[in-house]
């Protein structure tokens, strides 16, 4: 695909398309399956689902710079943004998913990383992408919070001993 096809193509999606796609029903559940997941665990999830790239990350596409890598730089950016990176125990994690090139990415705080690796996140992308290919989007985003709560109560579940832990972040997801 040309550069300029590229652009057009993110320059035509929006936040509608994105609504379209997770509409109000499917972000009311998904946000109490997060609620539900963080009672289990001292994790933070965060959705973000993003109709296209903004501009600023298009313009650097060039022979050095592939379309994967603004893909992953956005979700890392937007890990920042919506502070996962700043949750107590690092532990948060970022589903991120973009619409115009129907791509995934997970991001995963420094203290879940020390417990699970890239080849079971990249794992939960390949199941994410089979059910977003048959537009099972409900579907692919549950699962993908099924098997991150998986991980997280394994390496930092809430036990009645633990004192309660407060909600850092939002459970709602960001669509943009």
């Amino acid at each position: 695909m040309n550069k300029l096809t590229l652009l057009l193509k993110h320059l035509w999606l929006d936040v509608s398309d994105t609504r379209r796609a997770i509409p109000p029903d499917m972000v009311h559940r998904l946000a109490e399956r997060v609620g539900a997941s963080e009672q289990r665990h001292s994790g933070q999830i965060r959705i973000c689902v993003e109709s296209s790239l903004p501009m600023s990350y298009l313009w650097r596409l060039n022979g050095e710079t592939s379309l994967a890598e603004l893909i992953r730089q956005r979700a890392v950016t937007m890990f920042g943004k919506l502070r996962v990176w700043d949750t107590e125990h690092n532990n948060g994690v970022l589903v991120y998913v973009l619409l115009a090139e129907h791509a995934i990415e997970i991001v995963a705080d420094r203290g879940l990383r020390r417990h699970v690796g890239d080849s079971h996140w990249q794992a939960v992308v390949e199941h994410m992408a089979s059910a977003f290919r048959e537009r099972r989007y409900e579907d692919g985003l549950t699962q993908a919070l099924e098997e991150t709560s998986a991980v997280l109560v394994a390496h930092f579940e809430r036990t009645d001993a633990s004192p309660d832990h407060p909600n850092e972040l939002p459970d709602t997801p960001l669509l943009q």
